[in-house]
Parts: structure tokens; sequence; C-alpha cells
């Protein structure tokens, strides 16, 4: 069943709150671990259920192509073409009788870790040494075992209630053959892949789907056979054996990968979690962030109005790192939002500078009438920041504020070294931007006479030219000749 994030909807959930009731997708639990699968609600603080990729996955009916390209990696072509070639090159003696007999049983090994290997999430093939490793052959005894058990209970069922009976439990049987196969591989149990009640369960919480794999998977099941008639009778038996093999093989590794990716699509239901691996999709790096946790914090707050708490959060944050920029704008927007003019007039420094880093000249105006409102006649006490915020406010037009926010400046901060420099655009936006020609012409006469060591002195002189013709103030030319 798919399940949303709460605080996103649209995106996956990936874990569950019982407490709370409340799904929480990747973002919300940055600093979840998933391999141990362990998080902490946010919340409530009590450990959730991890849903694994059950929410995201692509419904089985949706990827056939996909279980058709996979027989055709490289390991179980490899797999295949061993256990498929070799019983052909042996001779037939009792030698070649155990090499083919131990090659079937390796090739029917490699099916079901095909089983449990797509369930846990790897949507490309076991490696080839899982087929040949020294651990695992039981696989197949267990499965002999369900078919002669599974033989019993048909035959009891005719002991007991006759040939009305025996039919009924031969056609559970052939129902409940798949989900016989995909719990003996996951649980290496006979005794639960011929449970009918565990059958049962099982068919049940996957519902409808399961049959409709049942109808493909019969599909696949004619398709092989008809495949491999059409070998035999149609070629040579050089080549059709092998042929013939080659399709078996390649059909039932098809067809036990559909087994694992229908767990891996039902895992919620089926009570286990898992994600998808091998780089099938993106995967998501897992990093105990404190940072990415207060991220989401603040983030689910928000959208469950919390405002107060959002703002305290971010208050303490500031007190434990000043200039964090990330912060900084976090509070300045959520300030800006709720008109909170004391909170605006108290980090007012902090919120100016991470405007004029940002060249955001029309939140800066905004912000400056704003602090205006609260304390008339507002001046700036930093005089580098002063001229950052007017560099800031000038380009995007905001000359009246350039001008508030640099009067008087020689009288202010008579020593300076940023006197020039202010001067300078209080000229540039009295000329270029409310044409009083005649009062920048002023300012600049007095960066000419007060400010002679500064290295803007040298170019006044253009300036003030440009001024007496009308023409905007911009200074002199840049030149890229080099004195001999």
């Amino acid at each position: 069943m798919k399940h949303d994030c709460h605080y996103h909807p649209g995106d996956a959930a990936k874990w569950h709150c019982g407490e709370c009731q409340i799904h929480y997708c990747s973002r919300c639990m940055p600093d979840a671990d998933s391999r141990k699968r362990h998080a902490l609600c946010p919340r409530c603080s009590r450990a959730m259920r991890y849903l694994g990729a059950a929410t995201e996955v692509v419904p089985f009916w949706n990827r056939l192509g996909a279980f058709f390209r996979y027989p055709f990696h490289t390991d179980p072509l490899i797999v295949i073409a061993i256990c498929t070639l070799v019983p052909l090159l042996v001779k037939a003696n009792i030698v070649g009788i155990i090499i083919t007999l131990l090659l079937a049983l390796a090739l029917l090994k490699y099916t079901y870790d095909v089983i449990r290997h797509t369930a846990e999430g790897h949507m490309k093939p076991p490696p080839v040494s899982v087929a040949f490793s020294g651990s695992g052959f039981d696989i197949v005894i267990l499965q002999l075992l369900v078919f002669v058990l599974m033989g019993g209970l048909v035959g009891a069922a005719a002991m007991i209630g006759g040939q009305l009976l025996m039919m009924l439990a031969l056609a559970f049987v052939i129902l409940a053959l798949p989900a016989s196969i995909m719990v003996l591989a996951m649980e290496r149990s006979v005794v639960a892949a011929v449970n009918p009640m565990n059958l049962a369960v099982l068919i049940s919480r996957i519902g409808s789907p399961y049959f409709l794999l049942y109808g493909y998977l019969i599909l696949l099941t004619l398709a092989s056979g008809a495949a491999q008639d059409f070998a035999v009778n149609h070629f040579p038996l050089w080549f059709s054996q092998p042929l013939a093999g080659f399709l078996n093989s390649t059909f039932t590794l098809i067809l036990f990968h559909m087994l694992g990716y229908l767990l891996f699509q039902y895992q919620e239901e089926l009570g286990f979690a898992s994600d998808l691996q091998d780089g099938e999709q993106p995967g998501e790096v897992q990093q105990r962030d404190r940072s990415a946790r207060f991220d989401a914090d603040i983030d689910m707050n928000l959208k469950d109005g919390n405002y107060d708490r959002v703002q305290s959060m971010l208050k303490e944050a500031l007190k434990k790192d000043p200039q964090n920029p990330q912060r900084i704008g976090q509070l300045f927007r959520l300030l800006q939002t709720r008109n909170d003019t004391a909170d605006l007039y108290r980090y007012h420094p902090r919120l100016l500078g991470w405007l004029a880093t940002g060249n955001n000249g029309d939140d800066m105006a905004t912000l400056l009438a704003t602090l205006e409102t609260v304390e008339p006649g507002f001046r700036l006490d930093d005089p580098e920041l002063a001229v950052r915020c007017a560099r800031t406010l000038y380009p995007r037009g905001h000359f009246k504020a350039v001008l508030k926010l640099l009067q008087d400046f020689h009288k202010r901060f008579p020593d300076s070294h940023e006197l020039a420099p202010a001067y300078l655009l209080v000229a540039q936006s009295l000329a270029n931007g409310l044409n009083q020609w005649e009062k920048a012409t002023a300012f600049l006469n007095f960066i000419q006479k007060r400010c002679g060591n500064h290295p803007l002195h040298s170019q006044i002189a253009t300036y003030l030219s440009q001024a007496e013709n009308r023409e905007p103030l911009k200074g002199p030319k840049a030149s890229f000749v080099v004195e001999e």
C-alpha cells in the first residue's frame, strides 16, 4: 500500500510512527539510519517502523520488459552457459552424470537465490559465485520435500474425502505453488512452505496482484514449452538440445525474478522492509547531519503552524553560530512574513549584512522602511555596513534610500575610510537617479577637498567633468594599456 509523506504530499513515505500515526519521507528524516532500520519520531521520539521502498516501488506489471532482460546480464548468462553446455560436453558415464546433476543443482540454487536477492531490493542478478559456492544447496532438497509433502496432501485428501476433496486440494496446491516457492526461498523452512494457513495469508495479503502474476507465470511456462518444442522440431539435435536448455533456464530465471519482485513490491504487507539497491535508482545518502535534521524540523514546524517554535529555534541557532547565513536568511523570511518589527530591528545588522551579501536591494529597501517605522530617523552605526547597503540599493534604483542611509555621513563618521565611497554613491544617486546635478557636483567637490589620500581621489576630476556635461556619472573608462 502506497503512503505519502504527511509533510510532503507526493513524496513516498519511508518511516511510520505508530504512536503519532504519521508517515515521514527521507527529507523529513535526514538523520535516520535506513541500514539499521532505526529512526526516532521527531514528535514523540519513539522508534518508528521502516517502510523501505514499499511505497515507491514500481508495480511489477509496469516493468515486464525489465523481467525479460534480467537473464541477459553477464552473471546469469555465465551460469546458464556453464549449466547448459558443460553437460553436453562430458561423457555419458558415472562422472558425467554426477557433473550434470551437480550443475543442475547449482542452477536451481541460483534461481532460488534470485528470489531472495530480488526481494532484498537488488534489481541486478546475484554474482556467478552464488551458484557454485559450497553452501545453500540444501534449498533443492527442501524443495523436493515440499513437492513430496504437497503430493502427500493431495493423496490424503483423496483418501479422506474422495475425488472432490482431492480436486480441491490439488487446485489449492497448484494455486499456492508460487507462494510456497517464495516462502521457501525467504524462510528456508519446509513447514512454512507447506502450511496451508501460511500460504493463504501470504496470498490474501498480496491480493489480486498475486492472481495477475499467476496468469503471467502460466503464460511464461506455456511460452517456454512452445519455444523449446519449436527448437527440438526445427533444428538439428546438436543445436536444439543446448538451445532448449538455454530457453528453459532463461524462462526459469524470469519466473523466479518475478516472484522475488512480488515479495519486494508487497514487503510492507508481508512484514519486512528493503530498499532499491545496485544503483537501479539514485540512492539516498543517509548521513547524520545535524544541520539537515534542524532544517527538517523547521520545515515540519512551519507546516504545522508552529511559528513561535521555529522563531525560537532560529534564535537559539544564531546564538551558537551568529553569522550563519542560512539561519539568518531563514529568520529574515520568517520575521518578514510575520511582520515582527521588534525582532527585525533587533537583528537588523545581521539581516542587512546578509541582504547585502546576496545583493538583494529590494528586500533591503523594505527592511529599511520597516526600521524607520520602529525608529524614526533610523541610521546605521556601522560605516562599512552602511556603504555595503548603499551599494546594494543603488543598482536596484532605490536612490532615496541611499541618500537617507548616507545622510550626514561625514558628521557621523568623520575619520572613516568609507567617506569617499559613501559620498560618491550619494553623488551618483543624485545625478544618475534624481537629475540633481548641482548637488551631485557639491558632493564630488567635497570628496576632492577632504579625501585627498583615498584611491578614489584621482578619479573625481573625471566625475566632475561628467557632471558638468550632464553625463551619467560612471567614472573613467577602464584602460588595458601597459605603460613602458
